[in-house]
């Protein structure tokens, strides 16, 4: 059986290729943000106000569930104080 010898490349020759990485990846992403579709102001704005409406009207949602455990919890702690 022959073996064959591959040389291990250098410690310039990784730094080099580590270099070129970087330079590949911010290419790479160069190109791939001019492929994205930004939305405009009108759609930013719209999406902003959904999303407002949406968390106020879960956060009443949860204030109310809130206050009826609340109440039940001290319903249920009176009860068991009065035995």
């Amino acid at each position: 059986m022959a073996e064959t010898s591959s040389k291990k490349p250098g410690f310039f020759t990784k730094v080099k290729n580590w270099f070129k990485g970087i330079g590949k990846y911010f290419r790479d992403t160069r190109s791939e943000l001019k492929k994205v579709v930004w939305p405009s102001k009108k759609q930013v704005i719209n999406n902003t106000i959904v999303v407002i409406v949406v968390v106020l009207i879960a956060s009443v949602f949860i204030l109310l569930l809130d206050m009826l455990f609340g109440s039940g919890m001290s319903l249920i702690l009176d009860l068991a104080a009065k035995l």
